[in-house]
């Protein structure tokens, strides 16, 4: 138990002083929620400015408006500092061939589609998936997409009685910083320093870290310092000093099943008009990010380096932008695609690209730190300050992360395109996990889909709907169509009716840009 190991703790069960490696926003996410949940323990962050921050504009899930709700802090305190905008989902645009399914939007949850359109949606994939000339699009069964299209917040009128899930855009510099100054105000002491090197005690603790200097930090420090703690939490990204180098914790690579390893991001102006939607394009050998901030896009190019080199990518990128001729400078990134195969060992926590990193396609890398940090609290407060819920944390943060990569890889093996190597590469890919093998099958077999994933406890880490508005956006459908004569008046109907009812929601939101106004 990690209280036997010489861990002091206060008399809530908590650490007495914990030191996170790393700031950015997993690190000041995490400083941000321990000092609001342990008001006890002194924290102190360590982070060096010779680092910077990857990305130049970034999106997120429901999850970063469960952080901040966490925190107590609303949209208006934190949106305009960030030059952040409001998100409803994700358009895929050229992942399918097929006619009619060359683009779709991918929703975040709405009460309307439990309630009023999903069924519906089940009802007309079945039949499609018999072989019926039936309209199974997801774009015209869900609120959100609505809102996307109509260039609509996601924030209801007070008298509309459902609620509406709803991501961000944002500038991850700019939160950053604003979750420094919030974490400082909380009492979290901020030493500017690089960790250089940790210490384990005769236990296999750490016991502390060694920094040293930045050239132009705040704090002068004279010569290498120590820092001792109690708990460590590692968010030092990819090098991964303390629990990879430190402990010693294995890595597991996704390599086999997700080839992209490499990215080149720029921005470019800002349209007349602020989408609420992130765009994924793709290209030749893999995809473009399109993320709306208050001032600029953010945009990117992620891809296999086995297929196309830097150079070819950002020539590319420029010319899928229209920004051959800009002198704009590109930034070329590296990715390290997998996890940690303990996120919490000893008394060190992994929290962000130290722990594992899967590819930004459905933006999931500040939803799986708040779940980290989140569970984290929990498990270390209900074991009273032990490791005795270690390995079902680490359990439970893994089973998390397989979820995700089976879902992205997903968009990769049933991807309708059959125009490059990559393209064809990546639809033979025979690394899939069990779970995704049963999810496929099920797509093609089932006369339940929803019921069966359910049954079976298939969806892991993405509810049913999910993987319908994939499958269904991709037209993954059989070609052949049924010759049997049928009456599709009261089909068209029912379409109709939802699409109706969805436009009547549509009137209760507010264009996107007055919800921007300062």
């Amino acid at each position: 138990m990690i209280n036997e190991q010489s861990i002091q703790l206060n008399s809530d069960g908590t650490p007495k002083k914990i030191v996170i490696v790393g700031g950015g926003t997993a690190g000041w996410m995490t400083a941000n929620l321990l000092a609001h949940h342990w008001r006890n323990s002194e924290i102190c962050l360590i982070e060096s400015k010779e680092i910077g921050i990857i990305g130049v504009g970034e999106g997120s899930t429901p999850h970063l408006k469960f952080f901040f709700d966490a925190i107590g802090l609303p949209d208006s305190e934190w949106m305009p500092h960030c030059n952040a905008t409001y998100k409803t989902g994700i358009t895929f645009d050229k992942w399918s061939t097929i006619e009619g399914y060359e683009s779709y939007f991918h929703p975040f949850a709405a009460q309307t589609d439990d309630l009023f359109t999903l069924p519906l949606f089940y009802k007309n994939i079945q039949a499609r998936m018999q072989g019926y000339d039936i309209n199974a699009n997801p774009d015209d069964y869900f609120l959100e997409t609505y809102l996307a299209r109509n260039n609509l917040a996601p924030i209801p009128n007070e008298c509309f009685p459902f609620g509406v899930a709803y991501g961000y855009h944002f500038d991850s510099a700019l939160l950053g910083q604003f979750l420094a100054k919030n974490a400082q105000k909380l009492g979290v002491k901020r030493i500017f320093g690089k960790v250089t090197d940790a210490q384990v005690n005769t236990l296999g603790n750490i016991s502390s870290v060694t920094l040293i200097q930045d050239n132009d930090s705040e704090e002068r420090l004279k010569e290498a310092m120590t820092f001792q703690g109690d708990f460590f939490i590692d968010c030092s990204g990819f090098s991964s000093l303390l629990l990879q180098q430190t402990l010693k914790v294995n890595y597991h690579s996704f390599k086999d099943n997700l080839v992209n390893n490499a990215a080149v991001v720029l921005p470019s102006d800002m349209s007349d008009n602020v989408p609420a939607e992130t765009r994924a394009t793709a290209l030749t050998n893999g995809w473009a990010w399109q993320i709306p901030l208050r001032n600029r896009f953010g945009n990117g190019y992620v891809y296999s380096d086995n297929y196309i080199n830097s150079n070819q990518a950002e020539i590319e990128l420029r010319s899928h932008l229209g920004l051959l001729e800009s002198d704009v400078e590109a930034r070329h990134l590296t990715m390290k695609v997998g996890r940690v195969e303990k996120h919490w060992h000893k008394n060190c926590l992994a929290v962000g690209l130290s722990q594992g990193f899967i590819e930004p396609l459905e933006a999931t890398a500040i939803a799986l730190s708040f779940n980290t940090i989140s569970q984290f609290i929990q498990c270390f407060q209900e074991g009273k300050g032990t490791n005795q819920y270690e390995k079902p944390f680490n359990a439970d943060i893994n089973e998390k992360f397989d979820g995700i990569r089976d879902y992205i890889v997903c968009h990769y093996k049933t991807n309708q395109r059959n125009d490059t190597n990559y393209w064809r590469d990546n639809s033979a890919n025979p690394h899939l996990s069990e779970n995704l093998t049963r999810i496929l099958y099920l797509w093609k077999n089932s006369q339940d889909f929803e019921g069966d994933m359910n049954k079976y406890h298939l969806w892991g880490s993405y509810k049913p709907k999910s993987w319908a508005c994939l499958l269904a956006g991709y037209g993954v459908f059989p070609k052949q169509l049924n010759n049997r004569r049928v009456d599709y008046s009261a089909h068209h109907q029912e379409v109709a009716d939802v699409k109706d009812f969805i436009r009547r929601c549509g009137m209760n939101f507010k264009k996107h840009h007055e919800l921007l106004l300062p």
